[in-house]
């Protein structure tokens, strides 16, 4: 992904501003969504001109682009950290799952992907943003799951796609059903999420045996 923005003498002056913009822009997103943020609301819930804001962004759909980037690095540092840590797939997945189940399940952020999904209908470039970053993400989850510390790695390409998608529709399905239920806790969904989970990380052959 590439960024169109005026020079400026600071680059940390520069990121400063971009990220005033971002942030700006994903709180008037939650509150209007994308449709209803223009650019002027986002200058001046940012502090800026209307001109100013164009010194760092030429468009709505440049800042979705930096949005979606930001949520590829976001989700690259985490898989960095599942491969930096000691110790097998299994357990390192199922000790992060919590931390999975409350970014899924927070509202406020969750409601800006809902309604990039939503202009993913109509929009292609920002469809093709959110393929990419989908496909990204499946790419570094293979990853994982090839490695020679999973008890997957010996496993099809076609049945480790199966799991994977399996995997992020139930990640992904938790913001609808806490949006549906808001009673919904990260404790209930755990109960059961973990030990489906930890089915979709083992082979079925053996998943009897362990557990």
């Amino acid at each position: 992904m590439t960024h169109k923005s005026k020079r400026h003498a600071d680059p940390a002056l520069v990121e400063a501003r971009r990220t005033q913009v971002l942030d700006a822009a994903a709180d008037c997103f939650r509150r209007k969504g994308y449709h209803g943020a223009g650019m002027a609301e986002i200058a001046r819930t940012a502090g800026m001109s209307a001109g100013h804001i164009y010194n760092y962004f030429e468009s709505k759909e440049a800042i979705i682009e930096s949005i979606i980037e930001q949520d590829m690095q976001e989700m690259f540092s985490i898989f960095q950290e599942f491969e930096e840590q000691p110790g097998d797939i299994l357990t390192i997945l199922l000790g992060s799952l919590h931390k999975g189940v409350q970014r899924h399940m927070d509202t406020g952020a969750c409601v800006i992907d809902l309604d990039m999904m939503a202009e993913a209908a109509r929009n292609n470039k920002v469809a093709t943003l959110l393929h990419e970053a989908d496909t990204q993400a499946r790419d570094r989850m293979r990853q994982l799951l090839i490695s020679d510390r999973s008890l997957l790695k010996s496993h099809s390409e076609q049945e480790l796609d199966s799991r994977i998608n399996v995997i992020f529709s139930m990640m992904a399905g938790l913001f609808l059903r806490k949006m549906l239920y808001p009673e919904l806790t990260e404790e209930t969904v755990l109960i059961a999420l973990r030990p489906a989970m930890k089915t979709l990380l083992m082979p079925f052959e053996v998943h009897d045996e362990v557990l």
